[in-house]
């Protein structure tokens, strides 16, 4: 079982051979099923674009379509995301965990969405976890559906075009690239995860500072 669990993750993670294999229409299923259902967490999304758009500059993929496409699978995503938390409510956060399911990763989208606002619709896009756990989020917190589509529509065409131009500028601009493309990759991964790793280190800072053996003694007042 651990090793067919271990083949699946190397199969997802391979995402040149995915892309190569399934073509436009998987890069579709994928930012759909990523952005739209809590299986869709661990799935690759940012390094999936940006390889996109690096196969996309050798002629593997239109670019055109693939821009259409995938920008409609990833708001699409999003609106189911959306009503799943908009009929569950507080449900949601009651559910317990699961294989598919985790109330940590739906908290760490929660105070996403309660630091920055409506602006997180945006923002989360790029944060993996987040963008997957944002949806619902926003609809058990009863977000104007017209105020939310606003801000989803334009995350998620601002998500998959800089993404996926990106990679086709690099696969233009860059001999050979698509024969390094690990090494794009591994940087995108760095990057996606980089945010994640400045909150983990900020709070853990904040913490640490607000401990009790980090507050400074005062010296008694005399009469």
């Amino acid at each position: 079982m651990f090793e067919a669990l271990r083949n699946l993750l190397h199969t997802l993670y391979d995402v040149e051979g995915l892309i190569r294999w399934g073509g436009a229409l998987l890069v579709c299923t994928i930012v759909f099923t990523e952005t739209g259902f809590f299986v869709g967490f661990f799935l690759p999304g940012d390094s999936l674009l940006v390889t996109a758009g690096v196969l996309a500059a050798t002629g593997q993929l239109r670019l055109g379509w693939l821009l259409l496409l995938v920008t409609l699978c990833a708001i699409a995503g999003d609106q189911i995301g959306y009503w799943i938390g908009r009929t569950a409510g507080q449900a949601l956060y009651r559910r317990e965990d699961s294989f598919l399911f985790r109330r940590s990763h739906l908290q760490r989208a929660h105070n996403f969405y309660t630091k920055y606002g409506g602006k997180t619709v945006i923002l989360a896009r790029f944060v993996p976890i987040v963008r997957t756990f944002c949806p619902p989020v926003a609809g058990a917190a009863e977000m104007p559906y017209s105020r939310y589509v606003l801000y989803d529509i334009f995350g998620g065409a601002f998500w998959v075009c800089s993404l996926i131009l990106v990679g086709y500028f690099l696969g233009r601009s860059v001999p050979h690239i698509n024969q390094r493309i690990h090494y794009v990759i591994a940087v995108v991964v760095f990057l996606s995860i980089l945010p994640g790793l400045i909150g983990v280190l900020r709070a853990r800072h904040v913490a640490r500072r607000a401990s009790p053996k980090n507050t400074p003694l005062r010296e008694p007042q005399g009469e």
